[in-house]
């Protein structure tokens, strides 16, 4: 059985770029709301200038009527189906205020609020079917296949779902591990950074856990396999994901939190208004027009435009700074978070390796930059992450690599080559620096180790001459985003990473988090999130990996970074950060709080002239012309007011102020 594990087939080296997985996204014209929507918008855009420029009606008209159909037919439908449920929807009252208001002459008024209904309806779908889209393309993570050893040596090749627990299975160089096991033969080094995190590689050899859906590096492994496909840690990630999202409570905006009451209320004062002038002797045609009257002014056209505008221009603000936030209930969520955890590797750090330290060792004779360049030359044919990050401090330094012959690589435990005539050794502390002798050296390696590092021994000849610490590299605003995010909650923002729990807490002391949650699976996040929010606190989850996305999924909001985030953290996450840049988060937040606060205001503006108008055509009679002009005032107003948020300088620089 050994020569099967010494086959070495054709794959990608650790550090290439793999094929990405096939894209499983609904196209935007596949949904039919989003089709419906979009006819609206143009037949609305259509009849716009014609009905502006005083074109005879039999051209706007049938454009208008048209647009009434394909935006309001569906909401309408919707909101004839809740009536059977005995509810009363906003959606069906809109549909029936754009008529009424067509009745009377109002035809722009009403194909307006049609389009702006039809277009927030589409946008939900959308966002609804790319999140389903990303939890099915989580399943590509995990292969199809993998290979099966039998008990008399030979092997088969079968789905993985085929698989059952006991089996033994091979996986080869650059392949995806095909089932969660334990490693029975072989030596590797595992990229897990889509299950916990881990910037680099991990060493695996017999004994170890592997997971499905993680890459091997340039060994052969054997696996027993101790989990059910179906019970993977990939497969619970997906479940995860897809049970936070069914059970996150519905989300409303704050005018829908009352669009029952308001609904019924309306629709029962706009039929006493009509029918109790009739029982008092009025006539038809003066009852008809008061009770129009009354719909219009009391119509919730300058309500809605009281939250949309000020949520829109704040997420078109957002946008223009590298922030995308999905839609306008999230921008409303966003203001409401007080406790924000925080996942560590690509979100507070750049999610690279680099050389943090060059240590060169009493007695070797060598500096800093001899020490470098000696290990850059015998690394360079090498692909594991940190022999890149060797070479790339040795080429920002400016120095020349030297050519290299007999290189070897052995995976968990480093390489060995020889660079202008003398052997150089490249690994870890715990395989070359055995022995009393070497007590000062590994005193050096403690204190970088203790600093968070990765720590690599560089053998000169079978001597020791230098030490490179190695680390994911802090983003340079994490600090003052942290303290912005401390000032803009009361609490200290929490680290939850699946990273060692050594490198965990000294990153965070670093940037002033006190509380480290570390070596985390998926669903410890998820159940972190959960016991907060059980105390009655709404958490926001800032991440980037496929390991974050349940805990996007659960948490009261989640914001994704953009550069490195995996398909699935960015759909499934609320807000996506674009441009990478970790302190638009406090900003976002605080322009969230903002657009809420005008709200607020615009809701009492509005309230105010429904009340003002209302009581004029309750109590007198109110001109239709002047009904209409108090009514589309009222929503010119607080359309402007929410649209002082597109200014630049609405935008709130939180972290740059702590810095």
């Amino acid at each position: 059985m050994s020569s099967v594990l010494d086959q070495q087939r054709s794959a990608p080296p650790v550090g290439a770029p793999r094929p990405a997985p096939p894209r499983r996204r609904t196209r935007l014209l596949a949904l039919p709301e989003a089709r419906w929507a979009l006819a609206a918008l143009v037949l609305f855009l259509l009849a716009l200038p014609l009905y502006l420029l005083g074109a005879p009606a039999w051209l706007w008209g049938p454009l208008f009527a048209a647009t009434y159909v394909t935006g309001g037919w569906e909401p309408g439908w919707e909101g004839l189906k809740a009536l059977k449920d005995k509810t009363l929807d906003v959606d069906l009252l809109m549909v029936v205020a754009a008529l009424g208001a067509a009745a009377i002459g109002q035809v722009l008024d009403g194909a307006l609020l049609i389009v702006i209904f039809a277009t927030s309806g589409a946008l939900e779908a959308v966002a609804t079917a790319r999140t389903a889209d990303s939890v099915r393309g989580l399943l590509d993570l995990a292969p199809t296949t993998a290979t099966r050893l039998l008990p008399d040596g030979t092997e088969e090749t079968v789905d993985t779902e085929h698989l059952a627990v006991g089996d033994t299975i091979l996986v080869r160089p650059g392949e995806r591990v095909g089932a969660d096991g334990q490693v029975l033969d072989g030596a590797s080094d595992v990229d897990q950074a889509t299950i916990t995190g881990e910037p680099l590689p991990v060493a695996k050899q017999a004994g170890d856990e592997v997971f499905a859906g993680t890459v091997n590096g340039t060994g052969a492994l054997r696996v027993r396999v101790d989990r059910d496909p179906s019970d993977s840690v990939i497969a619970r990630i997906v479940t995860m994901v897809e049970e936070a999202s069914k059970t996150k409570a519905p989300t409303q905006l704050f005018i829908e939190k009352i669009e029952q009451r308001y609904s019924i209320g309306m629709v029962l004062a706009t039929l006493a208004v009509f029918a109790v002038p009739l029982a008092f002797g009025d006539t038809l045609d003066s009852a008809l027009l008061r009770a129009m009257t009354f719909m219009i002014v009391a119509s919730p056209c300058a309500v809605v435009l009281s939250t949309m505008p000020p949520l829109l221009s704040s997420i078109a603000n957002a946008g223009r700074r590298g922030v995308l936030v999905k839609s306008a209930v999230v921008m409303e969520r966003l203001g409401q978070i007080d406790t924000v955890a925080l996942d560590k590797t690509g979100t507070l750090t750049e999610g690279t390796p680099r050389v943090t330290d060059i240590r060169p060792l009493p007695g070797s004779a060598l500096d800093e930059d001899e020490v470098l360049a000696l290990a850059a030359s015998a690394e360079h044919p090498s692909e594991h992450p940190l022999a890149r990050a060797v070479v790339a401090a040795a080429r920002e330094r400016g120095r020349p690599l030297s050519d290299v012959e007999g290189f070897t690589s052995t995976p968990g435990q480093g390489v060995t080559a020889t660079v202008d005539g003398h052997a150089v050794t490249i690994g870890a502390p715990a395989r070359l620096l055995d022995g009393a002798a070497h007590e000062p050296h590994r005193e050096v390696v403690a204190e970088l180790e203790g600093a968070g590092r990765t720590a690599v021994v560089v053998l000169h000849d079978g001597v020791p001459v230098g030490v490179l610490g190695v680390a994911d590299r802090l983003r340079p605003d994490a600090a003052a985003t942290v303290a912005a995010l401390t000032r803009l909650t009361g609490r200290i923002p929490v680290l939850l990473t699946g990273d060692n729990e050594r490198a965990a807490k000294h990153l965070a002391a670093e940037v002033g988090i006190t509380e480290v949650r570390a070596g985390l699976l998926p669903q410890d996040k998820v159940a972190a999130v959960k016991e907060w929010e059980a105390q009655g606190r709404r958490v926001l989850v800032v991440g980037d990996g496929v390991n974050d996305a349940p805990a996007l999924a659960a948490a009261h909001s989640g914001i994704a970074m953009g550069k490195a985030g995996s398909d699935l953290a960015l759909e499934t996450a609320d807000a996506v950060v674009v441009r990478d840049e970790l302190a638009t988060v406090p900003s976002v937040v605080q322009l969230s709080r903002t657009a809420r606060r005008m709200v607020i205001q615009n809701l009492v503006i509005a309230g105010v002239f429904i009340a003002v108008l209302v009581a004029w055509d309750l109590i007198g009679t109110l001109p239709l012309p002047l009904g209409v002009a108090g009514h589309e005032g009222s929503t010119v107003i607080v359309g402007l007011n929410g649209l002082r948020l597109l200014r630049e300088a609405a935008w709130p620089h939180l972290a740059k102020d702590t810095a």
